[in-house]
């Protein structure tokens, strides 16, 4: 009880000081709050103890014992997060949970290369990593040095689907990019394009986001238009949960689902049920990200560019993720459609259409969508 009651208070502390204006804070200086857990958690450490000595060898004294461990695991790591025991890890605090009630303390190493490269790629166990999306530009060398995998053989393979025949890519270039003089008017636009493109596609179309509140922005714009056409529409945040929703994708044949950040990656709807990938925005980490931020200095401090070394990699990794959900199986087909115009503006913008497994793609606008934006029959 004594323990419940001092974690009770402790978390409420942070949830008042540390996190009453941010979701997200990253801990810089130790001592940010009193080690009030360390002495109840060592009391239910002794006394799990105890009860294990009481008894004889068997099960109930083995999770007793268990138990003991992982309280002291709690202690140790609380402990270490309130000292920032390690200098080579970020530490920060977010709220999590639906409601973002839940305080979690959260740490991670600043550069995993070291850890992985000792603990893994140096011991003589056979180590295979494979995914469709690890190699930039047809090269595994950067994601190697990353994971210190650096002497690693490695092979790039063609995929067996045909994206030529059945992918189409359409890039709006007259979209507004965000800023705080017309967020909204990036956002009518936004939901403008949706609503058109989700419309004239007969299947199903996933629509990418790359923040919750332009997400609920939009759908609360949306959703009356949908649900008025006959339009199954799902949102991520809402009631169900990723695997709910994309069970339900599945079964309705022709929704209009929006989701963010999870919804990049590891959803797997084959077949007309998403005849549509609509990326919003680019996908490129928030800079103020707690382990975006350390890498960035860390990147920056060895005399690198964390744009170029980091920011845009991560970035065109999870949009080439984002277009995978489109092509599933052979016979799928569909369509890839960007509303970010600075795959078209800026420098960089080549990296992300390069990296299409579809080399052509349309630009449209307001003007000429009617005419350009063809869907498969």
């Amino acid at each position: 009880v004594d323990a419940l009651e001092a974690s009770r208070h402790f978390f409420e502390f942070l949830g008042h000081t540390l996190l009453a204006q941010q979701p997200i804070v990253r801990v810089r200086e130790a001592g940010v709050a009193e080690p009030a857990l360390d002495a109840p958690l060592a009391s239910v450490s002794r006394m799990l103890g105890r009860l294990a000595d009481q008894i004889e060898e068997g099960r109930e004294r083995d999770e007793f014992l268990e138990q003991k461990q992982r309280i002291k695991a709690l202690q140790a790591g609380v402990n270490e997060w309130l000292t920032l025991g390690d200098s080579d890890h970020v530490y920060w605090a977010e709220r999590t949970g639906r409601r973002q009630t839940v305080i979690t303390l959260r740490s991670a190493p600043i550069d995993v290369a070291p850890e992985l490269r000792r603990r893994l790629f140096a011991s003589r166990t056979s180590v295979v990593c494979t995914s469709a999306t690890l190699a930039l530009g047809g090269q595994i060398g950067p994601f190697a040095v990353r994971l210190g995998a650096e002497e690693a053989r490695t092979a790039v393979v063609q995929s067996p689907f045909d994206f030529v025949s059945n992918m189409r890519v359409y890039v709006a270039g007259d979209v507004p990019l965000p800023s705080a003089q017309d967020a909204r008017l990036s956002l009518d636009a936004l939901a403008d394009y949706i609503a058109f493109c989700a419309g004239r596609v007969r299947g199903g179309s996933l629509v990418l986001f790359t923040s919750y509140s332009d997400l609920r922005a939009i759908a609360a714009m949306l959703a009356p238009q949908f649900h008025a056409a006959g339009r199954p529409f799902l949102q991520q945040g809402a009631d169900l949960s990723r695997t709910e929703l994309t069970k339900q994708m599945r079964r309705l044949g022709n929704a209009v689902l929006f989701g963010t950040d999870s919804f990049w990656t590891g959803i797997d709807v084959p077949g007309e049920a998403l005849a549509q990938v609509i990326i919003t925005r680019l996908p490129f980490d928030p800079p103020t990200h707690p382990i975006t931020e350390a890498r960035c200095d860390h990147i920056r401090d060895a005399g690198g560019s964390p744009f170029n070394e980091l920011t845009l990699p991560d970035a065109i990794i999870k949009f080439r993720q984002g277009i995978g959900r489109l092509i599933r199986t052979a016979g799928d087909r569909g369509l890839i459609t960007i509303l970010d115009a600075r795959v078209l503006i800026k420098a960089y913008g080549r990296l992300f259409l390069g990296c299409l497994p579809q080399p052509e793609f349309v630009s449209i606008n307001r003007d000429s969508r009617n005419e350009k934006f063809r869907p498969f029959a």
